[in-house]
């Protein structure tokens, strides 16, 4: 099969290869799955520049990049019914604590790991539902059905910010999402009630009034060291915040008391170690969601599998309102 790997951490044109490299054989409980598209998500790039809080070399000889994919299964181990072969699937955790992910041709992992798609669903989309996907998913469920009740999506033009509003309407909640410039126009295409200008002056008095004075009852947050101070203003009691992020500040400093007498709860989100009954009901809400309609995956850019790097490139440049994906049989 084919792959892309790194042997040290490095820039994406310096550390990335493409090299021809022996297919896997499916172990007892695995699937061989083979790959369509892989999604390229900002985790990824981070572990192979090396900017992983303690990491300071790579944790295996050689790495295959990439958690996120899609693809038909095309073998299977002991234990893994026959009739699994041919099946449509999507990807979780590909590269996850192993060393082998969905940069590459063909992938090895347990059954569990590779999701059957919905039939409408196609396999671009499914590339989109490893890390994008049960984030929003579960940062917009995670504390129960949100009908009826005012989500706040803070980066809502980022790829889980679009799906986290759509999901959230899909959901029957009222949606406020916060964007700049494009994004504006694509968090409000999404489905957003409202959508404001996240560098505009007092965004929090912003988003209370857009909210008729009243708090928000959870937020999905993609910047929490830049914005805990506007979410304690906003949140309700009792209410969450829903943190998958904090790029631009690691090590934020809270703003204890209002977030005390708001009894809120800072609920922080690593999609890859959701607990297995709540991996299901993201999984669930996702595909409920897709088979209605509800749901668009957008993808910014696909390239072929020996761009590898420009597709790094692609993602650490950010300003983008979809996936960036691998064609890895191109």
């Amino acid at each position: 099969m084919q792959a892309i790997s790194y042997t040290a951490f490095g820039t994406a044109a310096d550390v990335l290869e493409l090299s021809e490299i022996p297919t896997p054989t499916p172990k007892p409980g695995e699937v061989l799955v083979r790959l369509a598209f892989s999604g390229v998500n900002p985790s990824d790039v981070k572990a192979r520049s090396g900017a992983r809080p303690g990491v300071t070399k790579p944790p295996f000889p050689r790495i295959i990049p990439h958690s996120d994919g899609s693809g038909v299964i095309e073998a299977v181990g002991d234990g893994v019914p026959e009739e699994s072969v041919g099946a449509r699937v999507w990807i979780w955790n590909g590269q996850w604590q192993r060393p082998f992910g969905t940069a590459a041709t063909h992938i090895c992992l347990p059954a569990s790991q590779a999701v059957r798609l919905p039939d409408a669903v196609s396999l671009e989309t499914g590339a989109i539902l490893g890390i994008p996907g049960l984030t929003a998913s579960h940062a917009v469920f995670g504390g129960g059905e949100v009908a009826g009740k005012t989500v706040l999506v803070q980066g809502g033009a980022g790829t889980v910010g679009l799906l986290a509003v759509q999901l959230a309407k899909w959901g029957g909640a009222r949606v406020i999402a916060t964007a700049r410039g494009d994004g504006i126009t694509a968090a409000s295409k999404a489905g957003a009630d409202v959508v404001l200008d996240y560098s505009g002056d007092d965004l929090a008095q912003a988003i209370l009034t857009e909210n008729n004075g009243a708090f928000v009852d959870r937020i999905v947050e993609v910047e929490f060291g830049l914005n805990a101070a506007v979410d304690a203003e906003v949140i309700t009691p009792n209410g969450t915040i829903a943190a998958y992020g904090s790029a631009k500040e690691m090590t934020p400093t809270l703003a204890f008391g209002p977030m005390l007498f708001k009894a809120a709860t800072i609920d922080i989100l690593l999609i890859y170690l959701l607990p297995k009954t709540l991996r299901a009901q993201a999984i669930q809400h996702l595909h409920n969601a897709l088979e209605q309609g509800a749901l668009t995956c957008p993808v910014a850019e696909t390239f072929a599998l020996a761009d590898c790097a420009a597709a790094h490139v692609a993602v650490e440049a950010g300003n983008r309102s979809g996936a960036i994906l691998l064609d890895t049989q191109a």
